[in-house]
């Protein structure tokens, strides 16, 4: 059986997307730091795609069934088209550290993201504050009771 002129349209389209987008899209290549950090760009990527078509009557008005006919008297005219895009949008840096692993967004100041980002580091602050306080405090008992 003949393939129908809407899947080569298909085809090429999806084949044209594949050339574009490969896994480096999304997560780029690494680079190293003089400091022993790794950066890593981490990208959004959106794909859109759409294919149709219409198939025409004979010039005479009537509608030729399948295998009537000569071989080229039995093809319907055929009218289609397809279109794809694809969108890459940067989300931020992953930065990978000796420490601590971090994502930096690269979208303006994001101050909910940056207190959830420094919500641990600060724990640790005020739990060493105040475990210090409790360790220089004298204890003393009152005798009244």
């Amino acid at each position: 059986m003949e393939e129908h002129p809407i899947e080569t349209l298909m085809k090429t389209a999806m084949d044209s997307i594949q050339k574009m987008i490969n896994v480096n899209t999304v997560i780029g290549d690494p680079v190293e730091t003089p400091t022993g950090s790794v950066i890593i760009p981490v990208s959004r990527v959106s794909c859109g795609f759409a294919a149709g078509g219409s198939e025409f009557q004979s010039m005479d008005g009537e509608a030729e069934e399948e295998g009537k006919g000569n071989e080229e008297g039995s093809k319907m005219p055929f009218g289609g088209g397809s279109g794809g895009g694809v969108s890459v949008k940067p989300v931020g840096f992953l930065v990978v550290g000796p420490d601590q692993i971090r994502l930096l967004p690269v979208e303006g100041n994001m101050l909910a993201e940056r207190i959830i980002d420094e919500m641990p580091n600060l724990m640790d602050k005020v739990s060493h504050m105040f475990n210090k306080r409790r360790t220089h405090r004298d204890v003393t008992y009152d005798e009244r009771c």
